[in-house]
This record gives structure tokens, sequence and C-alpha cells, in this order.
């Protein structure tokens, strides 16, 4: 199981998230899970570093393209191409606008199931439909209406890795490998020692 204990995911809160102050408060949520982090740093990512980020996966545009397109007939709208990597690089621009509007938090966390364990936290990705006690659900107003009628990205307070792949690729692009630490935690003993050893006098 050790392997499951080492699980890393990326969480990265986005300008939106830095400029409202809630770097402590994301930082909070995930750090009394459990999980660790084991990475951490402040900077304001340029264009190339945003871009690189959304296409580590290659499928990525294009799914992005045709859930863009369905989004808008759902929505009665006519989409502006019926092509799906024209409708992605839209969407991709309004993120590198957005992701390089100001700093942003880049953090790596490990643990047991890591990966959904974040994911749940931070909630569904429009804020309007994300879930009461969640990141996005308890500090977010904005939708993908609001934000399509302005030409931008949902603002939505934090990035969090999709799948433990997907978080072992988006880390190694936000940090190197002396960038992470590898530690013990105190707490770790509850949350994996098979007995709880030694907690009487």
């Amino acid at each position: 199981m050790e392997h499951v204990i080492k699980e890393q995911t990326l969480v990265i809160i986005k300008p939106d998230g830095v400029q409202r102050s809630l770097i402590g408060e994301v930082v909070r949520r995930i750090e009394r899970t459990g999980l660790k982090l084991v990475g951490i740093k402040m900077l304001v990512p340029n264009a190339e570093q945003v871009r690189g980020h959304y296409t580590l996966d290659a499928g990525w545009l294009e799914a992005v393209g045709h859930k863009a397109i369905a989004g808008m007939r759902d929505k009665g709208l006519t989409p502006e191409s019926d092509d799906p990597m024209v409708m992605a690089e839209k969407v991709l621009d309004g993120l590198v606008r957005y992701f390089t509007s100001g700093p942003v938090v880049a953090m790596a966390w490990q643990g047991a199931h890591a990966v959904p364990v974040v994911r749940k936290l931070v909630g569904s990705t429009e804020p309007l439909t994300s879930d009461v006690g969640t990141i996005r659900g308890d500090f977010v107003i904005d939708s993908y209406p609001l934000s399509n009628g302005n030409g931008r990205a949902v603002r939505n307070l934090v990035h969090a890795s999709g799948t433990p792949d997907e978080a072992v690729k988006e880390i190694a692009h936000w940090f190197s490998s002396n960038e992470l630490l590898s530690y013990r935690l105190v707490g770790e003993q509850i949350l994996y020692d098979v007995n709880l050893d030694g907690l009487l006098e």
C-alpha cells in the first residue's frame, strides 16, 4: 500500500484566489484531511507555462472543444465554429489570460488518495453547481453563463489534478525534483500505521 500513501496531486490557487486572500483557507482545508504539503511556491506564470500545463494531455484540446460546442448548443446558442480545435483555442486563450493575470500559488500534496480527496474538497469546475462545503461552492459565485457572456474563463479559485497520472505530469511541469521535499509528519502514524502503538505511556 506504500504507493497509495505516496500519491501526489497538484493544486494551484489561481489569481482570483490569491487576490481574495484565500490562500490560507485553501491550505487549511487540504491540510486538515491529513495530506502532506511537499512543495509550494508563488509565481506569476507566463503564457507558455500555462499553455503547456493544459496541453500535457494530447487529447485535452479536442475534448474541451467538443465540450464547449455541446455546452453552447445545450443553452440554445450557436457556437462560433463547429471545429472543436477552433473552439478549444478560444477556451485556452481565455485560460492563459486568466492564469497570467497575477500571482498563483502552486502546491504539491501527498498522501493516500490525494487526487480524489482534493477533487472532493475543491468541488465541480463550475462554482455555481459546486456543492455547499466545497471550496468553489463556498467561496465563488461565478458560472459558465456569466463567464461566457463576458468572454472570459470561469473564475473558480483553484486547479486540482484530475487523475494520478495527470498529477505526475502536472507536478513535473510546475516543480523541479529538488523543489519537492521528502519528510515525515508525526500525524502520519495516526493515519497509516497498522497498529496505534506507543500512544499510551
